[in-house]
Parts: structure tokens; sequence; C-alpha cells
């Protein structure tokens, strides 16, 4: 390797290190799996770690469930928060929307059911891809709101509907179905979230709590 070579290496190695060495310093303090980044505090899931991976775990039994037992007949979407599942979907019939609500319900650690399916022929690919689309407006309408912490709700769209689901203040549901309403193409607003109060929020800063009891669904 020539004198010349060797020489553009180690120039190339300096500047690598020195430009980790700004970046270290531009960062800041990062924690894994924590709320520090940059040296500022971060929404967290406000789930416990055992809920969250409970929330997994119903949402591939559940699915798997149906499948086995109801084949491809019914187009049912099992969207798991803290333990409270909400179907939503399609079914040919009143007796279908019974028996999936009656399989998820037997899926372990399943604490309720928000049945939201609708007897009615399914969707076509337009309208699955219109409300693909009106969830993610309905994310950034959040996510631009500065007094909320957007991933604080999961957000699902069926048919111009926008059901929120997520462990937030009673201010914060307020503000959240005030923004969700006001965006383009929200027909109605469903809200399945547990009510937490300020100071329990402000302990989530770093440690979830316990769990909440689910408020009932309440249609806006």
């Amino acid at each position: 390797m020539s004198h010349g070579v060797m020489k553009r290496l180690a120039g190339m190695a300096g500047a690598a290190v020195l430009l980790s060495s700004l970046l270290s310093a531009c960062v800041g303090p990062l924690l894994v799996g924590g709320a520090m980044v940059g040296g500022t505090l971060v929404a967290v899931d406000r789930r416990s770690s055992g809920a969250q991976l409970d929330d997994e775990a119903i949402e591939v039994r559940a699915a798997s469930q149906i499948r086995s037992n109801l084949g491809t007949r019914v187009r049912a979407s099992v969207t798991s928060y803290n333990r409270q599942v909400l179907l939503t979907g399609e079914v040919p019939n009143l007796q279908d929307k019974q028996r999936v609500e009656d399989v998820v319900k037997s899926v372990e650690n399943v604490a309720s059911v928000v049945n939201e399916l609708a007897v009615l022929n399914s969707p076509s690919l337009m309208d699955r891809s219109a409300d693909a689309l009106l969830t993610g407006r309905v994310k950034a309408m959040l996510l631009d709101a500065s007094d909320l912490q957007s991933n604080a709700f999961k957000v699902v769209t069926e048919r111009n509907t926008v059901y929120l689901m997520g462990r937030v203040t009673q201010r914060e549901a307020d503000r959240a179905t005030e923004v969700v309403r006001a965006t383009p193409g929200v027909q109605k607003v469903v809200r399945l979230l547990e009510i937490i109060s300020e100071q329990e929020l402000q302990r989530l800063g770093t440690v979830p709590a316990g769990s909440a009891q689910p408020a009932p669904a309440t249609k806006l």
C-alpha cells in the first residue's frame, strides 16, 4: 500500500472519530428503552411491559382462532390495548358476529371485547385504502397537536369511523376527540379509552402504573 493511500485512510479514520464525538456531544444521554433522549423527556408506552406482550399475543392468537373457526367468510381485525380487544371488519350474519366475539373472549388474558363488526359485504380495496389514508391523516393531526402525546393513542379506522384506544387523562381524551373530529373525512369518533388521573400521568413519565378500569365505549 502506497504512502499516499495510507495517509488518506488515516485521515478518513480521524474524521470518522471526530464525527462520532460530535454526534455523541449533540445527542447527549440516551436511555435504551427509557424516557430520556438528548436530555429531553419523551413519551413512553403507558402500558406495563406485561400488558404490551399480552396485547401482541392476544392479537396473534385471536386472529389465528378466528381463521380456524370461521375461515375466510369473515373479515375481522383484532386490536388489543391493555387487554381490551376491539373487533372491526365485516361478517355475513349476526350469528357469525357473535361467534367471532365468543372465540376472542376465550383467548387467554382478554379482559373485555368491544364488538364493532358490521353485518355487510367486505369493502373494496379502494375503501380499505381510504381507511388507511384516514388513519394516517388522524395520526398526523394528533402529532401536530402540541398539547398531546400522539403515541399515547392507538388509532383504528373502519368505514370512516375512527376508534381511539389508550390510557389518557380526561383532558387528553377531550382534546384528542376535538382534534380527530376536525380531521377531514372522519364521520364518527368512538372512544375506547382508559381514563387516568393527572397524577398518574406524571408517574407514567418513567414507570407505567397498573391497569386502570376501561371506560365504556363512547360514540361521538
